[in-house]
């Protein structure tokens, strides 16, 4: 079981989001007041699934509407899925950084969330 409470770094700001919930093979841990829910899931069966969520909330003005304000939201996942037998736990690892490694080099994620291909 991951430490509680976790922390997360947004555009240089540390957030510390305790743990709000836990269950069989899963965790929330949530800030509210930075609009912030982290989730870690994992699914077993067929296929084996590992969820790591970040879903962010913020209000903001609308910009159709002067002088009035809505909330968004937004979410950032990686889902690591494997099938039960055929692939090591380090084999499975060595290919999820090699995704997370390619996302760290200097423009290839900013291209991501532009829309690029």
């Amino acid at each position: 079981m991951f430490s509680d409470p976790q922390s997360v770094t947004v555009s240089g700001s540390a957030k510390s989001l305790p743990r709000v919930s836990v269950g069989d093979r899963q965790a929330v841990y949530e800030n509210s007041t930075a609009g912030l829910t982290h989730r870690i899931t994992h699914t077993v069966g067929k296929r084996n699934r590992h969820t790591v969520r970040l879903d962010c909330t913020k209000t903001a003005a609308d910009p159709l509407l002067d002088g009035v304000s809505k909330q968004y939201s937004m979410s950032a996942y990686l889902v690591i899925d494997h099938p039960p037998v055929g692939f090591t736990a380090a084999e499975a690892e060595a290919n999820t950084k090699a995704l997370t490694d390619w996302l760290a080099v200097a423009g290839n994620l900013t291209k991501v969330v532009g829309g690029e291909s």
